[in-house]
This record gives C-alpha cells, structure tokens and sequence, in this order.
C-alpha cells in the first residue's frame, strides 16, 4: 500500500487551522484541509503491514489501506468509491471523528499514524466538488414501506441503505431540522450545517420522505417546547399509527437525557445544560430568532465535563465573547504521551487539547464540585474540592477546597440513555443503561421485543460516536431488509 518506503521518508503532514484570534470572531469552519500534494505524501506513508489494524480500529470496517493507495495513485475517483462502500457519510466523519482508526495504525507502535481521517477528509472533499457524489435511487421498490425514527447520523444512514434497496422510507424528526446532534449538537465551526443538507437533498432524490417536527410516542407524552429535552415538535404520531401504516419500524434517537449534577444550589439560575446552550447558537447560526438566547457574553463561564461537548462549550462562549472559561474534569489529568506498547492499537487515555481550548480556557482536573452558590436566585460561583481515586472510589483531598467565580454554569457530563417516553410508548424493552434492548446478532439483529420494531444507534448502544451511529445505522438497515425479504444484499 502506498509507496514501499514511504513510511521512512516522510513525516506526518497536520491539517492546518485559521489563526485562533481570527477564527473565534465567527462560527465557520476553520480548518486547512490537505492539498493534493500532501494527500499523496500521506497516501504514500500507508505501510503494507500485512495485517490492517486500521480497519478493525475503524467502526465501519472502512477499507483504509485502499483508498489510502488510492490517493497516493491520485486516483481519487475510485478513492470515494471504495470509501463510500463502507460509509455513508465521511464529510461527517472526516470532521468530527476521533480518528480511532489512527491510534490502531501499525505505524503509530513507534511513529506518528498515518494521517488517515485527513485524508478521508479530502477525498470526501474532492469528491463533492468533482460531481461524484449523486443519487442513487434503487431501480426496483419492493412495495415494503419503512418508519425509521430519528434523524441523526444513524437514522440518516439506514434510511438511505433502506432507500437503495428498494423500500419506501419515511425518515420522522422531532426536531424542526435534520441531523440529531450533527444538527444541534455539534458547533457549525466543526461541522457546516450545508453537509448535512445536501446530503439530504441526496436521500430524499433516492425516495426518502422526511418529516421533520414530529414526534413519535404516545399522545400524552408529546414533547413540546417547554421540554427539558430540546426540541420544536409540532405533532405527535402514535406507534399504533406507525405499526398500521408501516412494515417495520426502526428507533434510531439519540441518548438525549443529559446527566445532571445533584447538588445543593443546582436549582439556581444560570445552570443549564450543553443541550440547552448548544443547540440555540446553532439556530441562530441558521437564521432564526430566538428570544432570551442563552449566552456567555461578559461571564465568567464554568464548564462541567472534560469532553467533546465540554470543548464545544468552550468553543462557543469564547465566541459569544465571554471573560473566563474554566473547564473542571473529575478524572485526573492524563499523560501527554501514551504509554504505546501497553495500549497500541487500543484507544488510549491521553492529554488531548482541542482547538476550542488552544482558543482560551483553563482546565481544571481531579476536582469535584460541592455546591452551587448565589444570590438567592442566580448562580454566582462554585465550591469545588480536588479529589482522587481511591478503593473502587473517589475521595476528597483534605485542604484542597476552592470557590470559583461563575455567571455561567454548563453541564457536559454526558447522555445517560434515550428519552424514555418513546421506548415505553412502544413497549420495547431497557436495559439496566435505560437504552433499547436489541442485540446485534446475525440472526434477528437489533431487532426489539417488540414485533417489526428495531433499535439501532445512541437508542440502542448509548452515548458513543459518530461513526458508531453511521455503522449501527447501515447494520440494522440490513437487519430490517431481511426481515422484511427474507435475504439481504446491503453490506453489514
């Protein structure tokens, strides 16, 4: 793969970012994609290792040592064929995926990986601007009509893999957009929102019909705008009318119950969730006005959460011009460098610094927050002890107690599972986590309890990833074709 000699002669090649000072006066993307030129050099640094760590590091298996030679060849049209055949959406994943595949790389055991998800990035890239990337409609339909429920990244995929192989698919939203947390999650200075629709516009020209502001549960549970669940739900459909109207019916939602900080003081104002802070700016972003916009202008801003998300929050109050960001992270502070030969090829726990914090943020970590302090009314601070872990747990560190200023209080702790009233208004079954429970066996995957009902995605596997969600949609689209059949020739 690549050039036989490649990985000794060249370096790794980083995606470039717009200066910080610049980047922060506005919320588009600001990352300095490769070139040609350096796509190939990075193309040529893909070893023939014999056995491809890569793919199995990779949740959708994606063929890396092939487009990877590929682009090395400057064959880039056969470059987003071979990448388009195990992944629906790599402008996706070519933006805000954590690369696992890198860290499984067999060049990264005592080297820097090749520069795989840059890559992707540009061959994506390329593609989209070359025309390539058009609609497939199926040549036949089947007369098999499909509901799948929710239209993040997951539910986007399996429509589209359901849509191609012939079904009727009708794709319901709750909120007023498509994309799930792709839509009103991720911050459009990661992720342009243009990506997520053209590639609707693509599914819906290979037949998927798109109902967004519906809200699929019982009557009685409707989720509307004063939710502690985000989202613009104008209707409500039954599961009874779904089961009537449709042959099979996939649950795709998020883990959208944000977990909370139970703590003397929480009932304050000015403590909020990242699901309610995020999603406005990116509405706002799109156009729309909002009355009584969260914001951090001229606050002090306190982020609980050493995460993607936390770092999302970071990225937006310094936008939004705030005086201070603090981010606490109850873990301790991991090491800048892994520990190689004990973790290679597994993910590894180390320092990670984000563009949002190189933006401006002090990071706070092994600490604990005790209590919200105020006014009365509105949060003015923080009482926060550093801790450790120890015996199964963690434990205070006697004389290490702290105050912090805060104006601004965001929660970014994480999803602790999907909104239960859809699971319950269909009757499908929880694990201990609260999330659908549907194996993903080959005989009968990620089929639910319930009959013609499957769970795919964050509703089924928990909070994860991105390409999570694109490979669970794409498997359980070929679960549900089976069923509905008795075969199947989508790719699993």
């Amino acid at each position: 793969m690549g050039k036989t000699t490649g990985f000794m002669e060249y370096e790794r090649i980083e995606e470039g970012y717009a200066p910080a000072a610049e980047r922060v006066k506005h919320y588009k993307e600001f990352v300095i994609g490769l070139d040609a030129e350096q796509a190939k050099t990075q193309g040529a640094r893909c070893m023939d290792c014999g056995t491809p760590f890569c793919n199995n590091g990779c949740p959708v298996n994606n063929i890396i040592p092939d487009f990877n030679d590929l682009v090395y060849h400057q064959d880039w049209k056969s470059a987003i064929t071979v990448l388009h055949s195990t992944n629906n959406f790599p402008e996706f994943t070519g933006r805000i995926c954590p690369a696992p595949c890198e860290a499984a790389c067999t060049l990264n055991i005592n080297n820097d990986p090749v520069g795989i998800k840059s890559i992707e990035h540009a061959i994506i890239d390329r593609a989209w601007e070359e025309g390539w990337v058009q609609p497939q409609p199926a040549a036949h339909k089947t007369g098999k009509k499909v509901a799948v429920v929710g239209a993040g990244p997951a539910g986007l995929a399996a429509a589209q893999q359901l849509a191609r192989a012939g079904h009727d698919v009708t794709l319901f939203e709750k909120n007023d957009r498509v994309g799930g947390l792709l839509r009103y999650g991720i911050p459009d200075f990661k992720l342009d929102k243009a990506h997520i629709d053209r590639r609707v516009a693509q599914l819906v020209a290979e037949g998927v019909q798109v109902r967004t502001g519906v809200f699929v549960g019982a009557a009685k549970d409707g989720l509307g705008k004063g939710s502690k669940v985000t989202n613009w739900a104008k209707e409500t459909v039954t599961p009874e009318q779904l089961n009537k109207d449709f042959d099979a019916v996939l649950l795709t939602g998020g883990a959208e119950q944000s977990r909370d900080l139970p703590v003397p003081g929480r009932d304050l104002d000015g403590i909020h969730f990242a699901m309610e802070f995020l999603p406005q700016q990116n509405k706002v972003n799109a156009g729309d006005k909002l009355k009584g916009q969260l914001r951090a202008d001229g606050k002090h801003v306190i982020v609980i959460g050493g995460g993607d998300t936390g770092s999302d929050c970071v990225g937006t109050s310094n936008r939004h011009g705030a005086v201070s960001v603090t981010q606490f992270e109850l873990m301790p502070m991991p090491p800048e460098q892994e520990n190689k030969p004990l973790v290679w090829p597994y993910w590894p726990t180390k320092l990670r610094t984000s563009s949002s914090h190189e933006e401006g943020c002090t990071r706070e970590f092994a600490i604990a927050t005790k209590e919200f302090i105020g006014d009365g009314k509105k949060v003015t601070g923080l009482k926060t002890v550093h801790v450790e872990f120890k015996d199964g747990k963690f434990v205070e560190i006697p004389g290490t107690e702290k105050e912090y200023k805060a104006d601004l209080v965001l929660l970014a702790m994480g999803f602790v599972s999907p909104v239960a009233a859809v699971l319950d208004a269909f009757g499908v079954d929880k694990d201990a986590r609260g999330n659908a429970r549907a194996s993903t066996d080959f005989t009968g995957g990620y089929a639910t309890n319930v009959p013609k009902v499957f769970a795919a995605g964050d509703m089924r596997r928990g909070q994860s990833l991105v390409v999570w969600a694109i490979r669970e949609g794409r498997q359980a689209a070929r679960a549900v074709d089976e069923f509905l059949m008795g075969a199947s020739d989508l790719p699993r």
